[in-house]
């Protein structure tokens, strides 16, 4: 799961002129991302205090979703990391991106929002993880040519052992001793290779808070505002985060804030996977096809271990977040900032007796927090329940840059929804594909989501999408907003779920990709 904080500086109107005219946009990614994007990774809707968690220690963040805008119901486009942030970037659905799963790359001749931004006239800058082709093991991400960062720090996490890792390059030149201690040679595999397979911490997540991986992507943030941006150029930042993104572990200081004890068990009621699709009893057995240890191999002190960690990494998280708003703030330009808080999908965290992410399409895994949140343009403490999807961020951006949206792109502004506007006309539907999006097993796994109202539609598609079982759930979020009671089978609910397939038939055939434009009749 990624939790994403973006923070980005753009200009509201093309050229100078009104007030509020440079918008500084601060885009933050968790895990991850999420984040993102671009965000944080891994992070969870309900994993903050401004979104009702008593036991989440993030005051920075309640404190901008108080003077912010805070969106209650953001699904993302895809509960695994890559595909999902090439819908941020491009503003559009998996199947017409391509980036169908980790470990593939984004087509070139896609447009990404960051590029129209620096052709705008921004100074665009990216700190931490992008994840828009393959990094595994020691490999270096391939860059896009069309990204549009003029900063370009990349490091898609504490693990991974690329020369061109920021964050290492970083680490063993400000503190080589410990660099040295933790990768000798080749790295030890407690922490350079086996992140997946870790149950608890590996060193690189519990090193001191100086060290951390977070801390790196806010002092770098940092350093952006204060010093390296083009000061005569509106900005965008998109700071990264990897946290909350297994392994799960954090430094001693910030695991001491998180009672253990105090945080509610995982969602879940024996036996109901019985009534779910059969995959999810599979990888409640093994997360990842295999590739990560599963529920039930943990224990139920070792679950609960594993929850108080992940809220520990969030409040180190949410600690730099803080960091990097108070350099925004003294460099003046708060006011002229939009700043995004959001991630690339959730964690499931022992819910439902499912870790990590995956083909389940739980909220847990599909809804994310997102804040927007600009002095004097964005409405102040408010709760928007719209049903939104990360299409709509590149779009969003654009908006506030004053920029035209992306020709591809499928999303809408958020900008008028967050200063008010009724948003009587808005969409009101979300969507979310995984296409064998995760680690391949055996067959492949192609599952679709499709929430409208209050009803949550999940198809986990058969026969000749890859000759599985054709399966399904339906919830009603209102009456049931832990997914607990699958109705899918339910005679009772037959012609609801008649409806909704055939609702989401419509809605795919609405969003295919028809951006390229007729010249003629024929």
């Amino acid at each position: 799961m990624a939790s994403t904080i973006r923070v980005a500086a753009t200009q509201h109107w093309a050229g100078k002129a009104p007030s509020h005219s440079k918008e500084k946009w601060l885009k933050r990614a968790l895990g991850a991302a999420r984040n993102r994007d671009r965000s944080t990774d891994q992070k969870r809707h309900d994993s903050l205090g401004c979104y009702g968690n008593a036991k989440a220690v993030t005051p920075n963040l309640d404190a901008l979703a108080a003077e912010g805008t805070r969106f209650d119901a953001c699904y993302v486009q895809s509960p695994v990391c890559s595909p999902s942030r090439a819908s941020l970037f491009t503003g559009t659905y998996p199947r017409n991106h391509g980036l169908w799963a980790n470990g593939v790359a984004l087509p070139r001749h896609h447009d990404m929002f960051t590029r129209a931004l620096a052709d705008a006239g921004y100074d665009c800058g990216m700190i931490g993880k992008q994840h828009l082709a393959t990094c595994e093991h020691a490999v270096t991400e391939p860059r896009s040519e069309n990204d549009g960062y003029r900063v370009f720090e990349w490091s898609h996490s504490a693990q991974n052992r690329s020369r061109q890792n920021a964050y290492l390059q970083w680490l063993s030149h400000a503190f080589p001793k410990l660099h040295d201690e933790i990768f000798p040679d080749e790295g030890h595999p407690s922490n350079a290779g086996a992140g997946n397979k870790a149950k608890g911490p590996t060193p690189m997540n519990t090193v001191p808070v100086e060290a951390h991986f977070s801390h790196w992507v806010a002092e770098r943030s940092i350093d952006f505002i204060e010093t390296e941006r083009r000061a005569d150029e509106p900005f965008f930042l998109m700071a990264n985060f990897f946290d909350p993104h297994r392994p799960f572990g954090a430094p001693e200081e910030f695991r001491a804030l998180i009672d253990a004890d105090g945080i509610p068990p995982p969602i879940r009621v024996e036996g109901e996977l019985a009534e779910k699709p059969s995959l999810q009893s599979a990888y409640s057995k093994a997360s990842y096809a295999g590739a990560a240890p599963g529920f039930e191999d943990y224990s139920k002190a070792e679950i609960r271990e594993l929850r108080a960690n992940y809220f520990a990494m969030i409040a180190l998280v949410d600690h730099e977040i803080g960091r990097i708003l108070a350099a925004l703030e003294a460099s003046g330009e708060m006011e002229n900032t939009l700043i995004v808080f959001t991630s690339d999908h959730g964690e499931m965290l022992g819910d439902h007796s499912q870790l990590l992410k995956g083909p389940m399409l739980y909220d847990a895994c599909t809804r994310v927090p997102l804040i927007l949140h600009w002095p004097g343009i964005v409405s102040e403490g408010a709760r928007r329940e719209e049903l939104v999807q990360w299409i709509d961020l590149s779009a969003t951006y654009l908006d506030a840059a004053g920029c035209p949206p992306l020709a591809s792109g499928q999303g809408a502004s958020l900008l008028p929804m967050a200063r008010g506007d009724a948003g009587e006309d808005w969409r009101d539907f979300a969507l979310c594909e995984y296409r064998d999006s995760g680690h391949p097993g055996k067959r492949p796994v192609h599952s679709s989501m499709f929430r409208r109202g209050d009803w949550k539609l999940v198809v986990c598609h058969g026969d000749a999408a890859g000759g599985r079982k054709r399966e399904g759930e339906l919830y009603h979020i209102a009456d049931d907003p832990g997914e607990l009671s699958n109705l899918y089978a339910d005679p009772a609910h037959r012609e609801t779920r008649r409806r909704l397939k055939a609702e989401l038939l419509d809605v795919i055939a609405a969003t295919e990709d028809r951006s390229a434009p007729g010249v003629a009749n024929w």
